[in-house]
């Protein structure tokens, strides 16, 4: 008999003694399951610890997720992610598309009950722009009339901003110009109303769960922070008769490996990634439950270009091209990523990306150009660079810094690597706190002037790299005033070479969507958003899989 079989027969026995001691069974999921048998419950594993419930204050894909199941705005999302009618019975829009005019159907209400009337998408908008709120995504709105001069304090009367209710049901926005992607922006997070009696009563506090309401499909009853947030559903949703699951917990799962095996145990019934290492494993034993479909995201590296010697743009060019992104997505992420050298998508409508001058040369080739651009800066062997690049936990960043720092080194650099967990490294990134950082961004609109913005004095929360060039700002902003996608997107291929060129940011591969989707939710539809609303889910308990044991889960750390 081996050292092993000896210890985990030690450990059965040492569990079934506890359980019969203390009167448990796998810690009492039995009772947990039956207290649930007349509630529809669903359990996600969400990536990160929420920072904020707040629409007007999130700026995470994980906070975005939960807020859109407990509000709703204007217009919304099917479960194919296509746009549908949300709060609005109708919409309609002036020749010159300047000016919408929304509708609102009948008999709206918060889930308290107080009527929610145009009056709350007015007063929403306008706090959204105040500068006092300090909305991370306030810019979304910067098309609205006097968004822009509200919210960088040159007019200090938020009676300004072109977003009035015209009566309870009805809501007009005028646009200093036409957006041609104006309903995609409508779905989100920065255009949802919000509860302004709730506001004036608890003020900041108004999202915790003693006082919240809400007017989507859920409502917040719970948060334990870095445990779980719990919603319920909301019985005064307008749609309250086709929603079926009845409570949503949501989990920080930023270990991927830790949350697949939660998901494999059943205690968890989807997650919004899975470890790549594992991809061999998972495809041979659970490739229906392993979903794989393109993404609008991109991943990439912001420079701080105000802090040497990245102010540099020589050494930047020389960190980019000596990055080869065909090894990095091939043989390191291996879910088929695409690379990237365009921080646009494929997936914006009639875009023809930029590309680096060094494009068409082989990697050796670059690495020798980028050798002799590191020269001409004062880097050698007796001098080499040296710089810490930040990076977001999670195995499958690691995996990828690993090998970009590998990479780096082939041209002399000698690179630091530092992992902080997600939310820490977004502030640290948003406060200057790095000198290489990697990031990633899900676009709230597929159009490249919202990836390009990330590099525009406008988005200054995600202009991380801290960059600012006249000619490309003209440019840019020139774009935006172009009634026609096609004029829009030519000078925005323009804007995008001086990008290129002076490389602020590194992009380097395009995302795909990993979920991990038990047989047992219904209603699931892959879409490159990677939308899922808790409302278009069901759960079909007869295809739920028996939840493992207490012991089972033991005995598996052995396995």
């Amino acid at each position: 008999m081996t050292t092993r079989t000896l210890i985990i027969g030690a450990l059965a026995a040492a569990i079934a003694l506890a359980a019969a001691f203390f009167g448990f069974s796998s810690f009492n999921e039995d009772a947990t399951a039956s207290s649930e048998d007349a509630m529809v419950v669903l359990h996600r594993g969400n990536l990160a610890e929420p920072s904020t419930l707040d629409p007007q204050q999130i700026d995470g894909t994980w906070e975005s997720r939960i807020v859109r199941d407990m509000f709703e705005g204007l217009l919304t999302n099917a479960a194919d992610g296509s746009i549908i009618l949300g709060d609005a019975k109708s919409f309609t829009v002036s020749d010159d598309g300047l000016t919408y005019t929304f509708t609102l159907k009948d008999g709206l209400v918060w889930s308290d009950g107080t009527p929610l009337t145009a009056y709350d998408y007015e007063f929403a908008y306008r706090r959204m722009v105040d500068p006092e709120t300090a909305a991370p995504l306030a810019f979304f709105l910067y098309n609205i009339v006097g968004a822009r001069d509200i919210n960088g304090g040159r007019v200090d009367d938020l009676t300004q901003l072109g977003a009035h209710a015209l009566d309870d049901r009805t809501l007009e926005i005028q646009l200093i110009r036409p957006d041609p992607y104006m309903d995609q922006l409508l779905v989100n997070q920065p255009f949802f109303p919000v509860p302004r009696h709730k506001v004036a009563e608890f003020g900041d506090d108004w999202p915790r769960a003693v006082n919240i309401v809400t007017n989507g499909p859920y409502i917040l009853t719970e948060w334990v922070p870095n445990d779980f947030v719990h919603a319920v559903r909301n019985p005064l949703y307008r749609d309250n008769a086709n929603v079926q699951i009845d409570e949503i917990y949501y989990y920080p799962t930023e270990d991927a490996a830790a949350a697949l095996r939660r998901f494999r145990a059943g205690e968890i019934d989807l997650n919004t990634d899975f470890p790549e290492q594992q991809i061999d494993w998972l495809r041979e034993h659970m490739p229906a439950e392993t979903h794989i479909d393109p993404s609008t995201c991109v991943g990439y590296i912001t420079l701080n270009t105000q802090a040497p010697p990245f102010d540099d743009a020589r050494v930047r060019r020389a960190l980019s091209m000596s990055i080869d992104r065909e090894m990095l997505t091939n043989r390191v992420l291996r879910l088929g990523e695409p690379p990237a050298y365009s921080t646009v998508t494929p997936f914006a409508e009639g875009y023809t990306a930029a590309r680096p001058d060094w494009y068409a040369l082989s990697h050796e080739e670059r690495l020798d150009r980028a050798r002799a651009l590191l020269a001409e800066a004062g880097y050698n062997d007796s001098n080499p660079l040296r710089f810490t690049y930040r990076y977001r936990e999670g195995i499958k960043n690691r995996r990828a810094a690993i090998a970009i720092v590998d990479m780096w080194q082939d041209i002399g650099a000698q690179v630091d690597l530092v992992n902080t967990e997600v939310a820490v490294h977004y502030d640290d990134l948003q406060s200057g706190n790095f000198q290489l950082g990697d990031a990633g961004w899900c676009p709230f609109v597929t159009k490249p002037d919202e990836l390009l913005g990330l590099a525009h004095s406008d988005y200054a929360e995600f202009n991380y790299a801290q960059y600012y060039n006249e000619d490309y700002e003209a440019l840019y902003n020139e774009a935006l005033s172009m009634p026609d996608i096609a004029s829009r997107n030519a000078l925005l291929t323009q804007a995008e070479a001086i990008l290129i060129r002076d490389t602020p940011v590194i992009p380097t591969y395009y995302y795909v969507n990993k979920n991990l989707v038990g047989p047992q939710v219904q209603g699931w539809v892959d879409n490159p958003r990677n939308t899922h609303l808790s409302r278009w889910l069901s759960i079909d308990e007869g295809l739920r899989p028996e939840q493992t044991s207490f012991a089972d889960r033991i005995m598996g750390l052995f396995n």
